[in-house]
């Protein structure tokens, strides 16, 4: 018989009370078929062209897609959902809780995701659509097995649903994590917890230099997807810039930091009150390491810039979002030996040898980087996350002889 949980005193968004635990095959046809219908229903709304986190995660959830992810998985034979996910989903990223229900949905398993309590418009629209394909009848075993629920702070629901679940993710601030970790799961349940973590970009300012207006012009806009979409407010999104070069090359970095800020202007309204939180932000800044700030620029309040002529230890406690951006010169990757930690999950690159990077993380002594991607890459998911392969994580090998 399929276990059952019933959910009680909470907002269902989407789903039923009642959710039943999935146990199917990673990548089975019902999931596919739904992501990609999913797919085509955020297409068709016009939010899609207002909000562009909401046509990237439609881009994510096609077939084509989501077959090009499932054919790097040579071997799940044998391999089964693990019942029931809780998710707890981070309140600062829009979109957040609809990736990680696909992390659930597409390893098989039944998925309770709680999403951020803060009214983002992108998750009433994605809810919405949600919604309208569970009517149809080819998802209402979906339906039964995934529900969408929205509840601030509140110990009981939270310790009551990790008590039902087979495995728990929660999305979040270090001091969140621990707070939920309080509450017992069952002793054969699993725990994945994404933290805070921080993220830096690479660039060699001597290829920079050669790149022709509309070269310069495209990677200025994919740096831009990559900070400015989410405000700086994703793990994966840069706030360190590294540069790299035989020399100097300070005019093709006020290049690129007046073209970040030109581009900013004309696709967001200034928001005074993040402004000010910038500025607060610069001030208590440096305070703390005024000794080690050459130089500070702010571009209409757009862009700020501090340029720094060594690295304290500690930076990643100083990195703030909105379009706060700390910058520093290097020789070589062994200049940031010393600031490296667990916390660095994201390096993006432009101008460099793979290779050299990847020699660079072979040496390493701490657990730095879990990803490495070209930059306007920095906040593509994928299956692998954190260093977690969500798909073997969420499902066991039945072992048959």
């Amino acid at each position: 018989m399929t276990r059952s949980v019933s959910i009680r005193n909470v907002k269902i968004l989407s789903g039923d009370e009642i959710i039943y635990a999935r146990h199917n095959y990673p990548f089975d046809k019902l999931g596919i078929s739904f992501l990609d219908d999913l797919s085509k229903e955020i297409r068709k709304s016009k939010d899609s062209s207002i909000y562009p986190d909401l046509l990237t995660f439609s881009f994510w959830c096609r077939n084509s897609n989501i077959n090009n992810l499932k054919k790097k998985y040579s071997n799940l034979k044998n391999r089964f959902g693990r019942g029931l996910v809780l998710h707890i989903a981070p309140s600062n990223v829009p979109l957040n809780f609809g990736y990680t229900f696909i992390f659930g949905l597409l390893s098989g398993n039944a998925n309770i995701i709680k999403v951020p309590s803060k009214d983002f418009p992108q998750i009433k629209v994605l809810i919405g659509l949600i919604n309208c394909l569970f009517k149809k009848e080819e998802y209402k075993e979906l339906k039964k097995t995934n529900v969408f629920l929205k509840y601030t702070q509140n110990n009981s629901i939270t310790e009551y649903l990790s008590s039902v679940c087979d495995v728990r993710i929660i999305w979040g601030g270090d001091s969140t994590i621990e707070k939920i970790r309080n509450f017992p799961i069952p002793v054969r349940s699993i725990d994945f917890s994404f933290a805070d973590r921080v993220s830096v970009c690479l660039i060699d300012s001597d290829q920079l230099k050669i790149q022709n207006e509309f070269s310069l012009d495209r990677l200025i806009k994919s740096f831009y997807n990559d900070t400015f979409i989410m405000d700086q407010n994703a793990c994966s999104s840069p706030k360190l810039i590294l540069w790299k070069g035989k020399s100097k090359n300070v005019r093709i970095k006020n290049r690129f930091w007046e073209k970040l800020s030109d581009l900013a202007k004309n696709k967001i309204e200034m928001d005074f009150s993040f402004a000010n939180q910038k500025h607060l932000k610069f001030c208590e800044t440096t305070i703390q390491i005024k000794k080690n700030i050459i130089k500070f620029q702010s571009y209409d309040n757009f862009v700020f810039r501090l340029s720094l002529d060594s690295l304290p230890k500690d930076i990643h406690k100083y990195f703030g979002n909105s379009g706060f951006f700390f910058e520093h010169d290097i020789k070589s990757l062994d200049d940031i030996n010393h600031i490296l930690n667990h916390k660095y999950q994201t390096m993006t690159y432009f101008g460099v040898e793979k290779e050299i990077i990847i020699n660079f993380i072979e040496k390493l002594t701490v657990n730095a980087f879990d990803r490495v991607v070209p930059l306007g890459s920095a906040l593509e998911i994928e299956l692998t996350w954190d260093g977690y392969d969500m798909i073997r994580s969420l499902t066991r090998q039945v072992t048959i002889y």
